[in-house]
């Protein structure tokens, strides 16, 4: 259907193309969602019908489930000249702040998931900006990054491109929205969802970016039949100017207040003009006139597409990545089969009784039971058959499809922490559990190169939009805190000609050490180890001791500082000899 707006059109034809292009793999993705549920219906070969298992032992969770892995990837950054390295520290502190600030554990247990079950899981990363616009100054108002999944059945690649993201000339997505949200973040009112009402009921809001003409991102939304964004360059600082004076105005609903006119238009701005000098976090100052005019800055623009694509393992000419699901679906049937074959035996056995023609029995609840017999020869005719299906077959078949899915996957017993019969040593053990996990490397590398790319995505956006200084805190190396600001105007610098650019020259990366920093408990053992083998210094010193303590302070064990302090109170003067020497604590044990 038609409207009387081109672009419209033009987005809803690319859609349906697109849609049209990915439908089999959509009808591919609902049905791994219902296998990670644990559907009973059971697939059927060649003509048969296809019927519902009685019993259903879901391998395919099972298995799914024994590789989810509930790190959190930190980030780490390298600065590539020496002189940026404060800079590489604060662009990790500030990276840590946000992923605590926006749950980041929650949607990341949620992708593990997805990208297994599916092949793939998407990060959209957004700077959320206010509806007002920007200041009176030109600067935007306040915003924050936000970070969302898009599951990969609400995603549309360009059909025919299965390499990246970024060699895309456009991808589309869809998000359910309320007609009431529309309304809030867009001010315009979709078909259907009323005048001047509330309607909470839901429609697809669809979401194309694109590559412009200068090779910028652009943005085009509708729901219905309703434009909601149209952007041409979105990524670009827009500014409400006054069309009778060109004075900036905060919002599209405002009046001009140098000149009172309500006409109004959105400017596209390279360039901010410094209201007032920027004093920078080492005390450098950019002035706001330079040789009698205003400081003029360019603004920093991403320039990438604010998708990350998670693989779960790369496969040529498969965009979304391969499925766990899809390697071990035919394990899964055979299991369905197995278990209501096995299911129905054990069901339709069980025992008979043999009597006499003509011979009753008492079949009350009561204890005592009586049979009336004719005479003493029938007595011989009454017996009991039990009949027990011999299901021994079903099970060690049902074993080998199981022990095929898990080696599909490579879910081994060590692995899981189960008896291993294979492995005859604590050492055997580690090393068939660490040959397990080294089958797993390539989700790991995968999942770690698209957090990297999301960190520096976030640093991106932070850089082109965050206008005030944003507060970072860390831990310092006394164990306390240190308090910084993210000013972006740290990252401006002047060439040789004098004119000014943005510093991101960095390199994003994961921090493998992340987990074992993580877990406390284990540092606490490890330190505790090393001070005993007197990695610290002689453990007979005080002076060992309260190095050893600072650590574990560091390292938040409990009581730490207290211990610390105590044992500083204990050194003697100086030039005294002798120190008294309180019982060493080791952590973790009492």
């Amino acid at each position: 259907m038609t409207t009387q707006n081109p672009k419209l059109d033009l987005w809803r034809e690319r859609y349906a193309r697109c849609e049209a292009a990915f439908a089999e793999e959509r009808e591919r993705m609902d049905e791994r969602e219902r296998l990670y549920a644990g559907t009973g219906a059971i697939e059927a070969a060649g003509s048969g019908g296809a019927k519902a298992a009685t019993h259903v032992r879901n391998i395919i969770a099972e298995l799914i489930e024994a590789q989810v892995d509930s790190g959190l990837p930190q980030p780490k950054v390298t600065a590539r000249r020496k002189k940026d390295e404060p800079l590489a520290a604060l662009i990790e502190d500030m990276l840590r702040n946000e992923l605590g600030r926006m749950n980041f554990e929650a949607m990341n247990d949620m992708q593990e998931r997805t990208a297994l079950i599916q092949g793939a899981g998407l990060f959209l990363c957004e700077w959320d900006q206010p509806r007002s616009g920007g200041g009176t100054d030109g600067r935007a108002k306040p915003g924050e990054l936000a970070v969302s999944l898009i599951h990969p059945s609400a995603f549309l690649p360009q059909e025919g491109i299965t390499d990246s993201l970024e060699s895309m000339d456009y991808c589309l997505f869809t998000v359910p929205q309320t007609y009431d949200t529309l309304f809030r973040k867009y001010g315009k009112r979709v078909e259907g969802g009323g005048e001047g009402e509330t309607n909470d009921e839901l429609i697809a809001q669809c979401f194309a970016y694109y590559r412009n003409t200068n090779g910028g991102v652009g943005l085009f939304s509708w729901a219905g039949d309703t434009v909601l964004c149209d952007m041409e360059d979105y990524q670009s600082r827009q500014v409400w100017l006054c069309r009778g004076c060109g004075a900036p105005v905060s919002g599209p609903d405002e009046t001009c207040e140098a000149c009172g006119s309500e006409s109004l238009e959105l400017s596209l701005q390279g360039y901010e003009t410094l209201p007032e000098d920027v004093v920078l976090s080492d005390g450098r100052v950019i002035p706001a006139r330079e040789n009698g005019a205003p400081t003029r800055v360019p603004y920093y623009l991403p320039g990438c597409y604010p998708l990350i694509l998670r693989k779960n393992v790369s496969i040529h000419g498969q965009l979304l990545g391969d499925s766990d699901v899809d390697k071990i679906r035919d394990q899964q049937n055979t299991v369905k089969k197995l278990s209501t074959k096995i299911n129905e035996k054990l069901l339709k056995g069980g025992s008979y009784v043999t009597l006499p023609a003509g011979v009753s029995v008492d079949k009350t609840d009561n204890e005592l039971k009586i049979i009336y017999l004719d005479n003493p020869a029938q007595k011989a005719m009454i017996d009991v058959i039990n009949v027990q299906p011999n299901i021994a077959g079903d099970l060690a078949y049902q074993n080998h499809v199981y022990e095929e899915a898990r080696q599909a996957i490579g879910v081994t017993d060590s692995f899981l922490g189960r008896r291993d019969p294979t492995a005859t040593s604590g050492a055997a053990k580690e090393f068939a559990a660490a040959q397990s996990a080294g089958r797993f490397e390539s989700k790991r590398v995968m999942k770690n190169a698209a957090y990297a790319a999301l960190f520096e995505m976030m640093f991106k956006f932070k850089l082109a939009y965050a206008d005030e200084p944003r507060p970072v805190v860390s831990a310092g190396d006394g164990g306390g805190r240190v308090y910084r600001d993210f000013n972006r105007y740290d990252f401006l610098e002047r060439d040789e000609d004098g004119a000014y650019y943005w510093n991101d020259d960095f390199l994003f990366s994961t921090d493998i050490a992340a987990p074992l920093a993580q877990n406390r408990e284990a540092l606490w053992r490890e330190t505790a180890r090393n001070f005993q083998s007197g990695a610290f210094g002689d453990p007979a010193r005080t002076e060992t001791l309260i190095l050893y303590w600072h650590k574990l302070e560091q390292l938040h064990y409990p009581g730490a500082a207290a211990t610390k302090a105590s044992l500083e109170r204990q050194l003697p003067p100086e030039g005294a000899a002798g120190s008294v020497m309180p019982p060493v604590l080791t952590p973790g044990k009492v």
